[in-house]
């Protein structure tokens, strides 16, 4: 069946027509060739030419651009020919200069073990020889000498540069002839691993100025709202910006899908998608299905497996589940059998978002709006990944953007991208990556300011007084025991603990998510396989659990606090005065209650430390004339708190980030603003991110959408779809829409 035949398929059957909100065809693209550049080496020219291979428009810019000296983020979509469009501007390089070497960091070891096969590949058919070599955690150690002294292209991620650097006088060689840094997908580093990764390049290049070199960039990235401004936080160059994809490409079309439009008989968000996996598979389509989180996908391909049992049993078994957790091998295999065919179906976390090799598919389903713009388009584009036809299908959760983006789909295919955040001033991260530089070579703060900003002076300052760094005729240098890469984490600020079945280590979690998703009494998910948390070893950071299918789901109750630190920007608005600045945030988790089918049967007490971390926040105080314009029948406290929630709900609708990354309280009586109302908005994350920044930027403007999204849903009283918060403390209690839409029209202006 094709896709169009699809289409009539879904449209005709009553099953599927009426959670139907709206089809868009995207039409089809003809390819923009440019002339191969004459820059490019003669060897290189005959395999074009002999191979009969034509260059995309981007592809020629980013090859004359790099040329140029210039440094390049490239913007297109998946399977656009990315792979040449970085590698011919280094192969131009080792042409003018044989010794050059090249360094290409991805943040995932699948993705180096596809760019590997393929540099290999160019090598061969081209003749020009760059001695590509992964160097990460799995290389042997027997490999690690002959890599460092010899390799012409280094592979590798973040996590192994940051151990990397330490040990640089072993890689001498090869930083004193760097010219070629390669970032791909890009767009990955952001929030507290994109702040610690800038700060990791800029160590980098720290290191290359002290081996006499200046290397070029090249980024790869998704579409985003701000390419420019994302590159330069995230490697302090300028960057000339390539976001105009030459590449062709079929007819694309898109079903926006909601299972609870047809409020008397809502589905399944995760059922559904099932379904309609099953079907597209039945159906003769190569799909992909993406969830977002591990259990789902365990679930969904279950459930698409059993649907397929009772129609088409054979088909059933070219169904499985794909994530982080199995084993390299595991994976390998099924990304495998994606690529040549063998499996039709593949159930996965966001896990083949990037731009790891599985062959063209047909269709494309999205369980949930995954957070942002640039993720639907990532996954819509692992569909049709030729010039045939393609399928990408939105289901839609019940909850509050989604429903936005069914109810306007226009919103949808129209607006722009979200902004990437960087916030290299997070002192946390940028205390951690100091003491680090410090280990490297010493750091003297007068020059090492233009690598870590004029912060440097009191950041010594501490880690002087703590003994971590001690001065010199030469310069600060580190004088802990441990070496500073172990005691500096990049994606993660708070301590690690580490979750174990028996005595297997299934999970890693910092401290808030381990409070979250893993307290004592909690239900956790691993592979389709259920465990219930029994203990906490403090003193080990390491959790405790049995492995037992109890019969329901657990989800945990807390409470906020926040001290206000600092107010460092403030502005009238109609309704009061809006803020931003440091607080001080303390959270109780208290409670956790055990559901079957999102109704409680239970509820249990929690005895955990509070955690208490330090962030930014903007927060709106509240007048007297504000709050007496609320109608007296509201509930005002129920007013806060759902435009607190629906504030936060659509935070994700204009930056890159889920409502997981930020945190929220309401209070009808702040002694932090002398006893008048107050909504929070803050940083999920000690020291702040940069979100709350943008949040007080575009303030009046998330007040009108939040607004539109509670005005708009057909519900009575509040839902999943406005104002219900699944990460809510006070189970969801109280709320109150009425109230909720006229103190957002007031606060909005």
């Amino acid at each position: 069946m094709s896709v169009s035949q699809l289409l009539d398929h879904f449209l005709e059957n009553q099953r599927f027509s009426g959670y139907i909100s709206h089809i868009q065809k995207i039409p089809a693209q003809p390819p923009d060739f440019c002339p191969v550049p004459d820059i490019l080496p003669a060897k290189v020219k005959e395999w074009l030419s002999r191979e009969g291979i034509s260059l995309y428009s981007h592809q020629g810019r980013s090859i004359e651009a790099i040329a140029e000296d210039d440094d390049v983020i490239l913007c297109t979509p998946t399977a656009s020919g990315k792979t040449l469009a970085f590698m011919l501007p280094f192969l131009t390089i080792r042409e003018r200069e044989p010794a050059a070497t090249a360094l290409a960091i991805y943040p995932a070891k699948a993705l180096t073990r596809d760019q590997m096969k393929a540099i290999r590949e160019l090598e061969q058919k081209t003749g020009m020889v760059v001695n590509p070599a992964i160097y990460d955690g799995d290389t042997p150690q027997h490999d690690r000498p002959l890599i460092r002294s010899q390799a012409g292209f280094v592979l590798t991620n973040p996590y192994e540069l940051h151990q990397i650097l330490p040990w640089h006088r072993q890689w001498s060689a090869f930083f004193s002839k760097l010219r070629y840094v390669i970032l791909d997908e890009a767009h990955q580093y952001r929030g507290v691993f994109g702040s610690s990764m800038s700060l990791l390049i800029r160590r980098l290049l720290r290191i290359c100025e002290h081996y006499g070199s200046s290397p070029r960039f090249f980024l790869s990235s998704a579409t985003l709202a701000n390419p420019g401004e994302f590159a330069f936080h995230l490697t302090g160059r300028d960057m000339d910006v390539i976001d105009i994809s030459g590449a062709p490409t079929g007819d694309r079309y898109f079903i926006l899908y909601n299972p609870y439009r047809e409020m008397s008989m809502p589905r399944s968000v995760y059922s559904e998608s099932a379904e309609l996996l099953a079907v597209l598979v039945d159906s003769g389509l190569q799909s992909l299905c993406f969830t977002g989180s591990r259990r789902m996908t365990e679930l969904v391909s279950l459930w698409a497996k059993n649907s397929l049992i009772r129609r088409s049993p054979e088909k059933a078994k070219t169904i499985a589940a794909y994530r982080a957790g199995y084993l390299p091998s595991e994976r390998q295999a099924l990304e495998k059998n994606l690529k040549n065919g063998v499996m039709r179906g593949l159930v996965s976390t966001n896990a083949l978002e990037l731009g790891i090799d599985i062959g063209s598919l047909d269709a494309v389903v999205m369980t949930g709006y995954p957070g942002t713009m640039m993720s639907v388009w990532q996954q819509a584009g692992r569909a049709g990944r030729s010039v045939s036809d393609a399928l990408a299908i939105l289901v839609a959760m019940q909850n509050p953007l989604d429903q936005f983006f069914m109810r306007h789909p226009e919103e949808f295919f129209n607006r722009p991208h979200e902004y990437a955040i960087i916030d290299i001033k997070n002192p946390y991260i940028l205390s951690g990556q100091i003491l680090c530089a410090a280990s490297e070579l010493p750091v003297k703060p007068e020059s090492d300011t233009r690598w870590f900003g004029q912060r440097i002076f009191r950041h010594l300052d501490e880690l002087e007084k703590n003994g971590l760094v001690a001065g010199t005729p030469r310069g600060f240098v580190y004088t802990g025991r441990r070496r500073a890469s172990e005691l500096v984490q990049l994606s993660q600020i708070s301590d690690q603990w580490t979750v174990a079945a028996k005595s297997r280590i299934i999970e890693t979690l910092d401290t808030r998510q381990a409070c979250r998703e893993a307290h004592p009494g909690a239900v956790l998910f691993h592979q389709g396989e259920q465990y219930i948390v029994t203990t906490w070893d403090h003193e080990n950071h390491r959790i405790i659990t049995k492995k037992e299918d109890p019969g329901y789901y657990t989800k945990v109750n807390h409470q906020t606090g926040i001290t206000v630190k600092e107010r460092t920007l403030s502005r009238e608005i109609p309704a009061g005065t809006l803020y931003m600045g440091r607080v001080l945030v303390s959270e109780w988790y208290h409670g956790f209650r055990r559901l079957v089918d999102e109704k409680t049967i239970a509820t249990e007490p929690l005895s955990l430390s509070p955690i208490t971390f330090e962030t930014v926040s903007v927060w709106i105080e509240l007048s007297d004339a504000g709050i007496h314009s609320i109608p007296g029948d509201r509930d005002i406290e129920g007013s806060l708190h759902g435009a607190e929630h629906a504030l936060i709900a659509m935070m994700p609708y204009y930056v890159l980030c889920d409502r997981w990354d930020l945190g929220g309280l309401s209070t009808l009586c702040s002694p932090e603003a002398q006893g008048k109302p107050v909504i929070f908005i803050y940083d999920g994350y000690e020291g702040g991110i940069g979100l709350s920044e943008r949040a007080y930027g575009i303030y009046e403007e998330l007040c009108a959408n939040a607004r539109s999204l509670v005005q708009e849903c057909r519900c009575k009283d509040g839902c999943p779809a406005c104002i219900y918060s699944p990460k809510c403390g006070n189970d969801n209690q109280p709320l109150d829409k009425k109230g909720c839409i006229s103190l957002l029209r007031i606060i909005g202006g």
